[in-house]
């Protein structure tokens, strides 16, 4: 779900729900009966009225289970799973979106990790349960050779927390209940479950502070700093090509387009100081410009700049670095761009300038790969006499290609100031 749009998981999705939160109320109350006899071998009164409780939840959770089995739509559920098995085989397991995929999970999890430690309340330890929980699933399910290697660990850490919480729930449920009938009562049970607990605290520590904490290790297996840029591009062509009715374009359209950014910058020309990541900037621009594309759209730029904007950042691209790149989507057809428009606030006139001539780029490439069928693989740029020379083989002065490149380089004709002739 997190590449791919297509409605069957999110109905994959729903209707496993309801069995899964039925499954999850009797787990969770046979895991309690299974702790009060752990907890108090001889039966107190406690333990009798908890019991007594636990074991009529599990019978009612048990009818409602079977209910939720016997809904279950296992025709629908395999005619989805059949439609989306196919669709998950564009991406590899072990591929580099995965492994970001795992890594922001492991960055999450660290985070949650840190505030565990610092309150260590058990809303905290809930919380990295769950995130450890998401990382150890795509390490199961994407990363395979990792998971052979780390699999047991995060099975163990995973068991852990969750006895934790399963203690936490337990003392909770007493208390709901009264199940104490008097404060000495409560107290020896307080100091049971806090045993229990404090030696799991004190396990999970173990493994995962110092220097030989096994955050470190995971980490060190995965896209390290100087990778990370790269893979989250690498996410963002992947959730492009889902939405893409002509993906192989795009790709054409990447290649032209960074042909002229590199050529205006060799010419010092690309007026993009203010904008350090415009060369990425523009490959991702490139490679999503037509997400939003629907044969009854007129304003197919507009539909992808906002499907764009609606991304969470993924890791090593911000918010704002992602607004650059729809905005370069949004203009890269259409209508010219307004610097007074609402859509510019709160960007800087340097790199107002820079995104439109990243427009601009966008807009020519495009233009260049639907040359009549005809490719152009290679460009070359000259600057001569304050003209802007384009030199594309392939390319047809007098046939309806002309027309359409000449509207084409407009844009980019004004980012430059320098008019631009295209030739063969």
């Amino acid at each position: 779900m997190a590449f791919d749009p297509h409605p069957a998981w999110k109905l994959m999705k729903s209707e496993s729900r309801k069995l899964f939160q039925q499954l999850g109320a009797l787990r969770d109350t046979q895991v309690m009966l299974e702790w009060v006899q752990r907890l108090v071998p001889v039966q107190d009164e406690a333990s009798f009225i908890l019991r007594s409780y636990l074991e009529d939840q599990e019978a009612g959770y048990k009818e409602k289970a079977a209910e939720a089995v016997l809904e279950f739509n296992q025709k629908k559920w395999n005619s989805w799973a059949r439609i989306l098995s196919s669709r998950t085989r564009h991406i590899p397991t072990e591929s580099v979106v995965f492994q970001h995929l795992a890594l922001e999970c492991l960055v999450e999890a660290r985070e949650l990790h840190r505030q565990a430690m610092r309150n260590r309340s058990q809303a905290a330890y809930h919380r990295l349960r769950i995130a450890l929980k998401k990382f150890r699933y795509i390490v199961e399910n994407f990363l395979p050779s990792r998971h052979e290697k780390w699999g047991a660990e995060l099975r163990d850490l995973q068991n852990i927390l969750g006895e934790m919480h399963d203690l936490d729930v337990l003392w909770r449920t007493a208390l709901t209940i009264k199940a104490f009938g008097n404060e000495r009562t409560r107290i020896e049970w307080r100091r049971r479950i806090s045993e229990e607990s404090g030696a799991r605290i004190e396990i999970y520590r173990a493994k995962m502070m110092g220097k030989t904490s096994l955050f470190l290790v995971w980490r060190s297996e995965l896209p390290g700093p100087d990778q990370i840029q790269d893979a989250a591009l690498a996410r963002i062509r992947i959730w492009a090509a889902f939405r893409d009715p002509d993906g192989p374009h795009s790709e054409r359209v990447v290649k032209i387009a960074l042909q002229i950014y590199d050529g205006l910058e060799a010419l010092g020309l690309s007026q993009c100081d203010e904008l350090p990541e415009a060369r990425r900037i523009l490959r991702s621009a490139a490679l999503a410009h037509a997400v939003g594309f629907h044969k009854t759209q007129k304003k197919r730029q507009v539909a992808s700049y906002r499907r764009i904007r609606k991304i969470n950042p993924p890791l090593g691209l911000n918010a704002d670095t992602l607004r650059h790149i729809a905005l370069v989507v949004r203009f890269h057809r259409g209508s010219l761009p307004h610097l007074e428009q609402k859509t510019w606030s709160g960007i800087s006139n340097a790199q107002r300038k820079g995104l439109v001539l990243l427009s601009g780029i966008l807009r020519l490439a495009d233009a260049f790969d639907r040359l009549n069928g005809r490719r152009v693989y290679r460009l070359e740029l000259k600057k001569a006499d304050d003209i802007l020379l384009i030199t594309a083989p392939g390319y047809v002065e007098y046939d309806s290609s002309a027309e359409k490149l000449a509207a084409a380089r407009h844009l980019l004709e004004i980012a430059c100031r320098l008019p631009i002739l295209i030739r063969n």
